[in-house]
């Protein structure tokens, strides 16, 4: 094993030195060890490059905000190392990678094998939501939920030791890695670019996946066009760890048709039990359609040489407020109220939000602080949810609000912090 220096991933190469390499990537809160029971027989014909996440499995704890961003660290360490052309299998977070590769660096990338992905990770809400239960809370209530996310119930009550292995890879990742990787799965969004995927891909998922499903991978193979789909029965999110059996003979028979090299060259974790195989199931792709929003009111014509501001206001504001609030908003916009909703997107969020002179964070406890003074309740809750996004800790928000009292009064600040702490509650509270 070795490890890259500062702001790089840790990895470790398995099989013959002179043989084509193969990459393994991890989903989000695992390690290099999802795919211990594949390295025996891929590395049989593979140089196999299994590497961890920022801040997982001992990795340095440099958090990577984006898909991008943690593509472009990959092939830093991979150039370093003078890996220039490769097969890619990439499950979840690590599958994200795996498209980006497709998309933006075709050239690197002999063929691909996107395990339990998707174009779009649910919704950017649910993983910012994330962000503030792992912020306020810490990792261990995504930790000892991760088995019920992972895997079958039926596997997880057989497995005890692999169940406990999991919680144990959860809990002592790096929580601001962590958060930052779901600010990354958040920002994921290549619906509309599928079609420009051109390097022969295997879409591999769980037939019982609650997180990535069948109907994520079938929107892949519908959009990519050198794709085809396998549905391994029996299997829940982490399908190499389930069926790993089954995941190998996919993934042997894949990278051996689809891609033909010549040899092209190029090293502290708890190995992971033994486990039976199941068999393949092969299900035929299927579209899935795809919603899109269009500004309620068109956009008036802006004055010459001055770019529009409604696009990047219309991301922040959704980065800010969520999807669902921005959606309902815009949705609700008729004759009568669409010119305002452009307005507050145009000036509010993308000349004033979008500003590089203050962070959100502080942008943040000035917004409170006014609607505080001005007894703005409503818009109080909305902000305060806002805050927590935008990376204030509920200690922090107490604190402005503590402030606000002194400034704006005390009557004001008590309505403030009833209004505050049923907000916190309700989205500093892990499910179940």
């Amino acid at each position: 094993m070795s490890e890259t220096p500062m702001n790089t991933l840790q990895y470790r190469f398995d099989g013959p030195e002179d043989a084509p390499v193969l990459i393994l990537g991890p989903s989000l809160g695992t390690t290099w060890h999802m795919w211990d029971r594949q390295v025996p027989e891929l590395a049989r014909q593979w140089r196999i490059f299994r590497f961890d996440l920022p801040g997982h499995g001992g990795a340095p704890a440099h958090p990577a905000g984006s898909v991008s961003e943690l593509t472009a660290r990959l092939l830093a360490m991979l150039d370093g190392l003078g890996v220039h052309r490769f097969g890619y299998a990439g499950c979840a977070l690590s599958g994200a990678v795996g498209i980006e590769l497709a998309l933006r660096h075709p050239e690197r990338l002999a063929s691909l094998a996107l395990v339990a992905a998707s174009p779009r990770f649910g919704t950017a809400d649910e993983f910012r939501q994330r962000g503030v239960i792992v912020r306020t809370n810490g990792l261990d209530p995504i930790a000892r939920t991760s088995p019920d996310r992972w895997f079958t119930s039926g596997f997880a009550a057989a497995q005890p030791a692999i169940t406990e292995w999991a919680v144990q890879m959860v809990r002592t990742t790096d929580p601001g890695c962590y958060i930052a990787a779901c600010e990354a799965l958040a920002g994921f969004d290549v619906r509309p670019e599928l079609g420009r995927v051109g390097v022969p891909t295997l879409v591999l998922v769980g037939s019982d996946d609650q997180v990535t499903g069948p109907a994520e991978a079938r929107t892949l193979v519908a959009g990519i066009p050198d794709a085809r789909l396998a549905v391994v029965p029996g299997a829940s999110h982490l399908v190499p760890v389930e069926q790993p059996a089954a995941v190998t003979d996919l993934l042997v028979r894949h990278f051996s048709t689809a891609w033909q090299p010549a040899h092209e060259h190029a090293t502290g974790h708890t190995a992971l039990p033994a486990i039976a195989p199941q068999p393949v199931l092969a299900v035929p792709p299927q579209a899935r359609p795809i919603a899109e929003i269009a500004p309620a009111v068109a956009v008036p014509q802006q004055l010459p040489g001055r770019p529009d501001p409604y696009d990047a206001g219309l991301k922040a504001r959704r980065e800010v407020l969520g999807d669902a609030h921005v959606d309902r908003a815009l949705a609700q916009a008729d004759d009568f109220s669409g010119d305002f909703q452009e307005f507050v997107t145009r000036y509010a969020w993308g000349e004033i939000w979008d500003r590089p002179g203050l962070d959100r964070r502080t942008r943040s406890c000035v917004t409170l602080t006014a609607l505080v003074a001005g007894g703005h309740l409503e818009e109080l809750a909305v902000h305060t949810r806002a805050a927590l996004r935008n990376g204030l800790t509920p200690g922090e928000i107490k604190e402005v609000l503590l402030q606000a009292a002194v400034y704006c009064g005390v009557p004001a600040a008590n309505s403030a912090f009833r209004v505050a702490q049923q907000v916190i509650r309700e989205e500093t509270t892990p499910e179940g």
